[in-house]
């Protein structure tokens, strides 16, 4: 089997126990990472969405035993909760299986850089984790993502690679990008203010890589629509990745070079290209 070598890995937004998830393409990243730390950057099991409506397929739980597998392998792993797994923030401090349980953490690079980790909601104004359907309103980001389920189903039958339509969407929806883009600042002020050299979040589902007046802004999107993972190499480089049938970087950052992920490219560009073999995969260099 490949694997994947990292220093650090960041996932959030997987949203256990809904019909949006991809869990499918989350557990096989899970078994290729070789990793020395896994932060579970919170909105892991949607206890919201299981409160109102029961629902669980078995890759879902394939997921939570192969995060546990890593723990007892020796992966260090911290689980910061969100807004949608908000109860298990009352376990903070605890540690089950080897997950290490935390409200949020701060994570020092192979470079020396210092990042605050956390899932993000308090830096949403409505404060409920609502993030950008506020603009759109919730039952047309539900048609949306239903839509996306849709196109995935016929897109998988003909073989074709995962096309993230929700994210196409939102990239050309004026509001939702100057909401996003907001949102971006708040997160880099605080890390400013606080003396970090950036912020690892969630929450918005919007992946990016971006530079904000000498402060790093990484958002390691979700498992719903974008697929993505933020992964720190053993120099201390962060990369944001797209992980489905294919392979796609979409934004680094070093000390050297940022190389931001514009919208166009979370949208469409990186991800249609020719499906790629997983086993030919490596680490950032």
């Amino acid at each position: 089997m490949a694997t994947f070598h990292c220093r650090s890995a960041f996932i959030s937004d997987v949203h256990l126990g809904t019909p949006d998830c991809k869990a499918r393409y989350l557990l096989d990243f899970l078994r290729k990472l070789r990793c020395e730390k896994l932060y579970l950057v919170g909105d892991i099991i949607d206890m919201e969405a299981l409160a109102r409506r029961t629902w669980w397929h078995a890759d879902h739980g394939a997921v939570i035993a192969e995060v546990l597998d890593l723990a007892r392998r020796g992966v260090e792993v911290i689980y910061i909760p969100g807004n949608h797994d908000a109860p298990v923030r009352g376990l903070a401090g605890q540690s089950f299986g080897g997950v290490k349980i935390a409200l949020d953490a701060v994570h020092e690079g192979a470079d020396g850089r210092r990042y605050r980790v956390s899932h993000g909601d308090e830096f949403d104004p409505e404060q409920v984790g609502r993030t950008w359907m506020v603009h759109l309103g919730e039952v047309m980001h539900r048609f949306i993502c239903w839509t996306n389920r849709r196109v995935h189903a016929m897109r998988s039958r003909l073989e074709l690679p995962y096309l993230p339509l929700s994210i196409i969407v939102k990239s050309h929806i004026g509001k939702a990008l100057a909401y996003i883009r907001a949102y971006e600042e708040r997160v880099a002020s605080d890390a400013r203010e606080r003396g970090f050299d950036g912020h690892i979040c969630g929450h918005i589902h919007f992946g990016h890589v971006r530079e904000m007046d000498g402060v790093l802004y990484l958002n390691d999107g979700d498992w719903v629509e974008h697929c993505t993972v933020l992964v720190e190499d053993h120099t201390g480089a962060m990369e944001l990745i797209h992980w489905s049938e294919q392979y796609a970087p979409l934004g680094r950052a070093s000390r050297e070079l940022v190389l931001p992920s514009p919208a166009s490219a979370l949208a469409l560009a990186p991800l249609t290209r020719a499906k790629l073999d997983l086993t030919e995969l490596r680490p950032a260099a």
